[in-house]
């Protein structure tokens, strides 16, 4: 099934815990790119759940579920990231984004702290929306760079048929990245990953380490 066949709905549920002024997802909302709410009551039944607590990775395996069910974002503050909501308060498949690099201007070239805005596009180019991921990124300056910053690890996880894949990848990249190395090769497909935005090798491994097991931090305004 092609991207023809209609985008995945986005919802992002806003904690109105950080700066409005910086807020990605109240953006997405005011350009019709995603349903902003502030209620549980509101949220949708059965959408996949970024959700940095989970086992699971994302992948192409979800593209059916996001397209029947739509994908949810969670806005909540880094500080407070402990007061995401539990699994009886929001319901619905629960899926964890491999470690990528965030290219806002609050985070720029820290691992796994992406906005909100990020994951969302994140997920839906490794769910193979790319066109969706794309537009979702266009209406922020710097939306291009994230892209730029992990296309191949994007391409990657893309390719990757299953959480199970995605998670060998980011395996790899996170071993790498401990040793200090700044090129990974990925497959599939294969290439070279160069991450010459992150501030060293070591300060990338020790954002890196938090993400082991797919339980980073995303989502996040």
């Amino acid at each position: 099934m092609g991207e023809r066949a209609g985008p995945v709905r986005l919802y992002i549920y806003h904690m109105r815990q950080d700066d409005a002024r910086k807020c990605t997802a109240m953006k997405l909302g005011r350009h019709g790119l995603a349903r902003v709410f502030f209620s549980l009551r509101e949220a949708p039944r059965g959408a996949v759940i970024l959700d940095p607590r989970a086992r699971r990775a994302l992948s192409r395996q979800d593209r059916p579920l996001m397209l029947a069910r739509g994908l949810l974002a969670v806005d909540c503050s880094w500080a407070h990231i402990d007061t995401f909501p539990v699994l009886r308060a929001l319901r619905g498949p629960r899926r964890c984004l491999p470690f990528l690099v965030a290219a806002n201007p609050v985070n720029y070239g820290v691992p796994t702290k992406l906005s909100t805005a990020e994951a969302l596009a994140a997920a839906l180019y490794i769910a193979g929306f790319r066109e969706q991921a794309e537009r979702v990124l266009s209406i922020f300056k710097w939306g291009h760079t994230f892209l730029e910053l992990n296309r191949d690890l994007l391409d990657a996880y893309a390719e990757a048929p299953d959480s199970s894949a995605v998670l060998a990848i980011q395996a790899r990249v996170l071993e790498a990245l401990a040793r200090g190395e700044r090129e990974v090769e990925l497959s599939p497909p294969q290439s070279d990953l160069v991450y010459e935005h992150a501030q060293d090798g070591q300060d990338a491994a020790h954002h890196a380490h938090d993400a082991r097991g797919a339980r980073d931090e995303q989502g996040t305004s």
